[in-house]
């Protein structure tokens, strides 16, 4: 089974546009971690194209962190690539990972941490049980009982996409900013 993406060509120019947008160094963890957000590229298919985007000066080693851990950053013929290149692959792809990119290390940074289950109810309904932890605080927690699984899923996923819009609403609304709706 491919990536999503498509060909080890568009996994390359999608890696590209996320370290190029992100635009600081990142060991090869953090860059394999925010390429698997969504699931849009394979594993084995990233090891390969990152490992021909060092060989072809796509990416370089640009400095080592504490640990001793390369850190990676686009060169500029990698960023030229990037820029031509990127309308061969889907743009919502993109735009979506980059989204997720940005949060996950944003997340990372801060220490959060997200979960959500779905759990049935004696009754046949569904409790949506959705969590927000920054290190080991428990910054939100909302059970929300729904009547049916696909509903469940639905918000399940809605909130494993978008955890940070689900608590601004959440913390607006409880504080009295009803106006978040409508902006």
């Amino acid at each position: 089974m491919a990536s999503l993406v498509g060909s080890i060509r568009n996994v390359k120019i999608f890696v590209l546009y996320l370290m190029q947008n992100i635009n600081y160094p990142l060991d090869y963890v953090t860059i394999n971690d925010i390429v698997m957000q969504n699931d849009y590229v394979m594993y084995i298919d990233f090891a390969e194209a990152f490992h021909e985007m060092l060989d072809a000066d796509l990416i370089e080693i640009c400095e080592y962190n504490e640990s001793g851990d390369p850190l990676y950053m686009v060169t500029n013929k990698g960023r030229i690539v990037a820029t031509e290149l990127r309308s061969e692959v889907l743009t919502s792809l993109l735009d979506k990972s980059l989204e997720c990119a940005l949060r996950y290390l944003d997340f990372k940074k801060r220490g959060i941490k997200i979960s959500c289950k779905v759990e049935k109810r004696e009754d046949g309904r569904y409790d949506v049980i959705c969590i927000i932890k920054e290190r080991d605080d428990i910054i939100m927690q909302n059970n929300v009982v729904v009547d049916s699984l696909n509903r469940a899923k639905r918000m399940e996923d809605n909130f494993r996409d978008h955890p940070e819009i689900v608590y601004k609403g959440v913390m607006a609304l409880l504080s009295g900013n009803i106006n978040f709706i409508f902006n």
